[in-house]
């Protein structure tokens, strides 16, 4: 969302092998929860509110549309993305090394994916695409770019507009590196325990 806001950002990554990545990402992250962007002295852990801000600091790049009815429907696919899709989360984990070729879609996260299809059909009919709200990429873009990943991990066929969207998506040079920074992290992953 940063990148689409325009905003220069820098990546702090964390090393989940390291004793202190607990009081790390406590120090980044009040909530423990990432992502977390600190800008202007502030400390935003919630990707919705990361993109009201990024919105109301950069309010011509589109991240919330202009015209008031489809800023309210970019911010309730943006919101059902950010709450929803718990079945489709479960069954496809995010992993963007991996590639399944012959994945057994469960009943629950078809029914996610045909949701995610009508809403994206919804969206490119209404704006002419390529993005959810027109030219530009808006915080919904955003908040369904790990969608595509996952399509294309687990080799999901979509229909209509939405594979050209997909590979629209997954073209875009802040995917691609988003991407390429993924396939570069350690394979194993430690789950972190907390103590609070």
């Amino acid at each position: 969302m940063c990148r689409f806001a325009g905003v220069d950002v820098e990546i702090s990554m964390i090393d989940p092998h390291d004793q202190s990545s607990r009081d790390e990402l406590l120090l980044m992250s009040p909530s423990f929860l990432v992502p977390c962007l600190t800008i202007d002295g502030l400390e935003i852990w919630d990707t919705l509110a990361i993109g009201e801000y990024l919105n109301e600091r950069s309010p011509d790049s589109g991240l919330l549309p202009s015209d008031r009815a489809l800023r309210a429907h970019c911010r309730s696919i943006s919101g059902e993305m950010h709450s929803g899709f718990a079945s489709l989360r479960s069954a496809m984990p995010m992993n963007m090394k991996a590639r399944h070729i012959d994945f057994k879609i469960f009943t629950g996260a078809r029914a996610d994916i045909d949701r995610i299809e009508e809403i994206w059909r919804t969206c490119l009919e209404r704006s002419g695409g390529p993005f959810l709200f027109g030219e530009k990429p808006s915080m919904a873009d955003a908040m369904y770019a790990p969608v595509c990943s996952r399509l294309h991990t687990y080799s999901v066929e979509t229909d209509g507009a939405c594979p050209g969207y997909v590979d629209h998506m997954l073209g875009l040079a802040d995917l691609v590196d988003w991407t390429n920074a993924a396939r570069s992290e350690p394979d194993e992953i430690l789950e972190l325990e907390a103590e609070f």
